[in-house]
């Protein structure tokens, strides 16, 4: 997949360290996923929110990458295809003593029953 200009923005750095909008409604989160062009965080797509799905479908804003420790993968939300190489600002993670799902004290017990697949 070929990069446009204004999808990635290595200067910017990541909106937070979770969820913005899962925290503003008291939601909870699966795993974390940050906008390339923007920095926004949020909620993957397994998540009830589907947050990071959400913003690009209101911004046009079609790459993003993994926020968890240790994945740095890339997504074309429109070519549908793994973006490989992306180099964004730090950091490039949520912090490890962060959980996942997350945040703690909102994760239902039946989390597992609660997420798209």
């Amino acid at each position: 997949m070929d990069l446009l200009p204004g999808d990635v923005d290595a200067t910017v750095p990541p909106s937070g360290t979770d969820c913005a909008e899962c925290d503003e409604a008291g939601g909870w989160w699966v795993h974390l996923r940050r906008c390339a062009a923007c920095g926004h965080v949020g909620c993957c797509d397994s998540s009830p929110g589907q947050h990071a799905t959400a913003h690009w479908n209101v911004t046009g804003h079609r790459v993003m990458q993994s926020f968890e420790p240790g994945e740095d993968w890339g997504w074309s939300f429109d070519a549908e295809e793994s973006v490989d190489g992306l180099e964004l600002a730090p950091p490039t993670a949520r912090p490890e003593s962060q959980p996942a799902p997350g945040p703690a004290g909102r994760v239902p017990d039946d989390w597992r029953r609660r997420i798209h697949r």
